[in-house]
């Protein structure tokens, strides 16, 4: 009675020394509102990663990458809002490169938390890792061919065949997304080079070409047994993503492919599809989907199978189990925070003080996911934070330290010292403190093993009537250390000086466990496992192991060192019941033996009977044994099943459980707490009983409120969960099976899974076994449990059920729509999944026509699963602009579309200059491998220039009409009179003499036709522009010509004689020859000048002389296009070369040019136009 009297003192005084500290106080907690999240993004482009805190004001946001401190700068600085704004986003080596882990950390008075890591991650595609490789397959089989490349984001993988791509998936054609092509039925017409196209958002990459020879088929057609040439592979797949396991087999005839799970569960049909022939793809992949599957290759109608399996692996971010609390305790306290999560793989645990990390001290100890703080100091009132992180990501829930202060306090505890009264009790004692005492309240002994690391501490408070104190639930043979604080109503002292002392060693506390088998008939091989150190109580010198048969009384010994755990007794009866204990000792003696044990030694008979199984045991619970047996490969022939045996220690043994050969584990229940169970295993076949196994175990106590004077009621049971909306959950429970006539109430804990801030947690009161829980956010997984209260005593929490409300429609259009033509008629459309966090996109769907079809609402679907953001346009038409929108969807319904965006597929695809067009709403970006993206920038300037182009066309060419007409009329002005021949020739001598650099004297071929007198060339000029005068060029511009037929009669009609009056103008030239100056220059010559001469005069210095040199002669096409004549030659000349014009007519230009043979200048490398006045003569022809 007095133990338990005491232990209700101390609850007493604790409650009073906690009770003035141990309220609520109101203080503004700082929380996140946005957090930044993973984003890739292109290189130069703009990113901003959000951070918004709440909490009172003022408020310091800083950001850290990779650890360190973010450095503001011009391309890179904070917002109003606390997000981080990074106007180009680099990429480099080190220090230089924008990518990596970006964390917000944000900071009032009170204490600085620290939010998730969100990656920031360039995008990006390598070069191929695997390339396809060249294959030969025979006609009817299966060839296949893969690729692999690492980028980011994902690629999109496609293939193509001599060129052309492939469609990813038809009859006899499989894309896998891993980058796997798959042909089955290989024909004759699949020979050809394949390759494969890896793209994303970065850039486009191609691998080598692989070919695919096709052999023919053996005649006649073998049978062949089916084989599996690519088996799925072991794979581990996010939550929510997708995964792949591929499966090609091939056989004569063909084979079915199957799939099943090893374990026996049926296949998710709703999540999982198989693709192409016989390849299993799991979509939204969560955690039930993980285990073994077999694929199974069978030849049809026959029993001829081969199998392949693969493990998949399902990876979850780390979720909280049990996250802090925020606690209120004195200077010199005890603050515990407890943290649990769960995850694959096993998150781990990190506690951080005001945004930086807690290592473990002398005061701070870190205990697996428990954070204990002793001699609690003003500095430890701060945020503390517990960060659970794996490779799938990392969560962080927050708690405040609330210290408070007393600046009336006690000295320290004075003299403390520490004397061993036994192996489990030390007796400490000090002297009261020197200052205040007489306030003392209470004094609180603190104590813990003194080796190893992370050992738990445990406090005991007592009275203030009193300065000793026993401690009597110590292990024996260990070190522990001491120390004791004193207590005022509103504070405590210091920690008094550490003492140490050792427990005295004593007899272990029980005997090892036996373990009995036999391999002959004539030995019996015994075993166990050393005792643990609260077992042991000291080290283990020795043990004695005692035996005899039933039969006798007189037991023979053999002592055993302390270090054995074997021992092989042999030269033993056949057939016989041997009854086996043992005792363990250490320096102070011996203690209690264990019960004897029984075991019977085989027949000694030639028979063949199973030997001993190896048998384990382990305790589940305080009232169940899970036994596990197994047996030698070479042993498991014929056994047809096993015989099991069970009895409590000294009671009589119970008729043996039969257990199917296939068995080999069995849950034994109904047992009893700390109990001693003898186990017995044997086979058996159709000979007769095989050698037997015998263990002894101890069922474990049962767990048990500690001091409490009333057990608590029993929590409710089957607790149901189910959705009822996007914003309620349904919860049923039932009502534990005990008789009260009080009054029953439930209390409801609702709250996220991974919920950060435990100050959000909801409670909920009711009486009924049912509730609707409302007001929850859409598509969240949310945990709850249910307490009961009745007469004052609370139940514990039930067990956590897990649900997650339904999600909402997407109410917003996808972000960042982009189209971009990376092939003659193929365009990468890529997006960004809507800005809202908490709803989930199951797909998505693009819409995109020409805007002929979208006027006639003809659109073209393609649909994403929700984890793509990438799609190709395949088969675009040339000339054509096509418009695109995209929707995101759930389960719940469609999204809005996006805005369109535009794409212009140009119409000359042979062009040498492709600038892939495309236009949308976001900045563009212009990047490698023929990529580019025109922001508003650039439209603006190509449009600029373009204007700035066709108004100076348009100027030249009023220019050159202008002129033209004023030369026209010159020239009808100069051909009004005729003189006589020899007049004109009297006439052209005068001129000649007159001219000061004339050389060649000519008149105007007609009325019509007169030569070019700016532009220094030997072009031919009629009233409608320039004429050609060589037939080669007609012939080369052809398809850009007029083509107008004209008769003979046009030609014959052409006036064959010119005269002119005197002061009209003629043209003479000068040209550098490569003949002697003395040389004679004919009209032939002239008007017969090559296309060389005409490029040549382009570059000379007489052509840029003039003020409009070279209009002509500087531009072929010009020529060409402004020709209108009937014909491209001149009228005059053409009759000249087809002799059809008069014989006078024909004649006298001869006669003409014969004597006005002139010579040429012998210097000067420039062409130049003289103008020469007719004095009073008349030239004609």
């Amino acid at each position: 009675m007095e133990p338990v009297q005491r232990k209700r003192n101390q609850r007493v005084l604790l409650c009073l020394l906690l009770l003035p500290v141990s309220g609520v106080f109101c203080f503004s907690e700082l929380l996140f509102v946005k957090e930044p999240r993973d984003v890739t993004v292109m290189r130069k482009e703009a990113v901003i990663l959000d951070c918004q805190a709440r909490g009172e004001a003022p408020i310091d946001v800083r950001w850290l990458k990779n650890g360190a401190r973010v450095v503001a700068s011009e391309r890179v600085y904070l917002l109003a809002n606390g997000s981080l704004y990074i106007s180009e986003v680099e990429s480099g080596r080190g220090d230089k490169s924008d990518e990596g882990l970006y964390q917000c950390l944000a900071q009032n008075k009170y204490g600085a938390i620290l939010s998730q890591k969100a990656r920031l991650t360039i995008a990006s595609i390598s070069a191929f890792a695997i390339q396809p490789t060249s294959i030969v397959a025979t006609e009817g089989s299966v060839a296949r061919f893969s690729c692999k490349i690492t980028a980011h984001p994902p690629p999109i993988i496609t293939w193509e065949f001599n060129r052309v791509t492939l469609p990813l998936t038809t009859e006899r054609i499989t894309v896998l997304p891993s980058g796997v092509l798959q042909i089955h039925g290989v024909q004759r017409a699949d020979a050809g080079s394949y390759r494969c196209i890896a793209t994303n958002i970065a850039s486009r990459r191609r691998s080598t070409e692989a070919a695919l020879t096709v052999a023919a088929a053996p005649s006649p057609a073998l049978p062949q047994r089916p084989r599996i040439i690519a088996g799925p592979q072991n794979v581990s797949a996010s939550l929510h993503q997708s995964a792949v396991l591929e499966c090609v087999a091939t056989g004569r005839p063909r084979p079915i492919v199957s799939w099943s799970r090893a374990d026996g569960r049926s296949i998710d049909v709703y999540h999982t599809r198989v693709l192409g022939n016989g390849n299993l793809i799991i979509t939204d992949i969560k955690p039930q989907h993980g285990g073994v599957y077999m694929c199974r290759a069978t030849t049809p109608g026959t029993r001829n199978y081969t199998v392949a399996s693969a493990n998949v692996t399902v990876l979850a971010p780390p979720s909280f189990v049990e996250w802090p609390e925020s606690v209120t305790r004195p200077r010199a306290g005890t603050a515990r925070f407890v943290c649990e999560a769960e995850g694959v793989p096993t998150p781990r645990i990190t506690w951080l003080k005001n945004g930086e990390r807690v290592h473990s001290n002398g005061r701070i100890k870190m205990y697996h996911s428990k954070l204990v703080i002793n001699q609690i100091i003003p500095e430890d009132d701060a945020v503390y934070q517990c960060q659970a992180e794996n490779e799938q990501g990392a969560v962080l829930s927050m708690a405040r330290l609330i210290v408070v202060m007393s600046e009336d306090r006690p000295s320290v505890p004075r003299d403390v010292r520490a004397d061993t009264v036994s192996s489990s009790a030390i007796l400490l004692a000090w002297e009261r403190p020197l200052y205040n005492s007489d306030k003392v309240i209470a004094y609180s002994v603190h104590y813990m093993k003194a080796e190893g690391l992370n050992n738990e501490e445990y406090q005991v408070v007592i009275g203030n009537d009193t300065t000793r104190y026993i401690i009597d639930d110590l292990e024996p043979a260990c070190n522990y250390t001491f120390y004791v604080v004193a207590y005022m109503p509103m504070g405590a002292s210091r920690m008094s000086d550490h003492v140490f002392q050792s427990t005295l060693e004593d007899v272990p506390l029980r005997a090892p466990e036996l373990s009995l088998t036999s391999r002959s008939p004539t030995d019996i091989q015994v075993s166990w496992q050393p005792l643990s150190d609260k077992l042991s109580r000291g080290r283990v010198s020795a043990y004695r192991l005692s035996y005899r048969t039933s039969a006798e009384t007189a037991a023979s010994q053999v002592d055993l060192p302390g270090e054995r755990t074997l021992h092989l007794l042999d030269h033993l009866q056949p057939d016989t019941v041997y009854l086996l204990r043992i005792a363990a000792a250490t320096g102070v003696g011996w203690g209690e033996p264990s019960a004897w044990t029984s075991h019977r030694t085989p027949k000694a008979s030639g028979a063949q009977v199973p030997l001993a199984p190896e048998l384990s045991l382990e305790p589940l619970n305080c009232t169940t044994i899970l036994a596990r047996w197994q047996l030698a490969g070479r042993n498991s022939a014929g056994v047809r099943g096993y015989k099991l045996f069970y009895h409590e220690e000294s009671q009589p043994e119970a008729a043996p459980l039969q257990l199917r050969a296939s068995v080999h584990a069995h849950t034994i229940g109904g047992l009893d707490p700390r109990k001693k169970y003898h186990v017995t295993i044997l086979a058996f076949n159709f000979i007769g009983d095989g050698y037997q196994a015998d263990r002894t175990i101890s069922t474990p106590g049962c767990v048990s409120v500690r001091d409490r004077l009333v057990p608590p009621p029993p929590p409710p049971h089957n607790v149901y969960a189910e959705t009822n909306s996007s914003t309620a959950v349904f919860l049923r429970w039932g009502k534990p099976a005990f008789t009260s006539s009080h009054a029953v109430n439930y209390t409801m804990r609702c709250n996220p899974v991974g919920l950060q801030n435990a100050s959000l947690v909801l409670y909920l009161q009711t009486s009924e076994q049912s509730l609707l829980v409302r007001d929850l956010e859409p598509n969240t997984k949310y945990e709850f449990a249910i307490r009961l209260h009745i007469d004052q005593l609370s139940s514990p929490w039930s067990p956590v059920v897990y649900q997650t409300t339904f999600p909402e429609a997407p109410t917003l259009p996808p972000s960042n729509v982009k189209v971009t033509l990376i092939e003659d008629d193929t365009a990468l459309v890529s997006w960004k999944p809507p800005e809202e966090p908490d709803v989930a996109v199951t797909h998505y769907t693009i819409l995109y026509a020409s805007r002929k079809a979208w006027v006639a609402g003809e659109w073209q679907v393609l649909q994403r699963e929700g984890s793509v953001t990438m799609a190709l346009l395949e088969n675009l038409k040339p000339g054509q602009v096509y418009l695109v929108k995209i929707s995101a969807s759930n389960d719940m319904g469609d999204g809005p579309f996006s805005q369109m965006a535009e794409l212009t597929v140009r119409a000359d695809l042979s062009s040498a200059h492709d600038p892939r067009l495309s236009r949308d709403s976001a900045h563009a970006t212009a990047f490698s491998n023929g990529f580019y993206h025109l922001d508003q920038k650039s439209m603006t300037g190509i449009t600029v220039g373009v204007c700035i182009a066709l108004i100076c066309i348009i100027i030249c060419a009023l220019i050159i009409v202008c002129r033209g007409k004023s030369r026209k009329t010159s020239a009808v002005k100069a051909c009004r009179g005729r003189e006589s021949t020899s007049a004109a020739a009297a006439s052209h001598l005068d001129a000649e003499r007159q001219a000061e650099s004339a050389e060649v004297t000519m008149q105007l071929m007609s009325e019509d036709h007169f030569i070019d007198a700016k532009g220094g060339t030997n072009l031919i000029i009629n009233s409608l522009g320039p004429v050609q005068p060589n037939s080669d060029r007609r012939k080369r511009w052809l398809p850009f010509s007029n083509h107008v037929k004209t008769g003979n009669k046009d030609v014959q009609n052409m006036r064959p004689a010119l005269s002119l009056q005197p002061g009209s103008t003629v043209l003479a030239y000068e040209e550098e020859r490569s003949v002697s100056p003395d040389q004679p220059v004919t009209l032939q010559d002239l008007l017969r000048r090559g296309h060389g001469d005409s490029e040549g005069s382009s570059n000379s210095e007489g052509s840029h002389s003039t003020g409009d040199s070279g209009r002509y002669s500087h531009d072929e096409t010009a020529l060409t296009n402004l020709s209108s004549g009937p014909s491209s030659r001149p009228p005059s000349l053409s009759a000249e070369e087809s002799g059809e014009s008069d014989g006078g007519a024909s004649e006298k230009p001869s006669e003409m040019l014969e004597e006005d043979q002139t010579a040429v200048k012998p210097a000067g490398s420039v062409r130049t136009a003289a103008v020469v006045t007719a004095t009073s003569a008349e030239l004609s022809l």
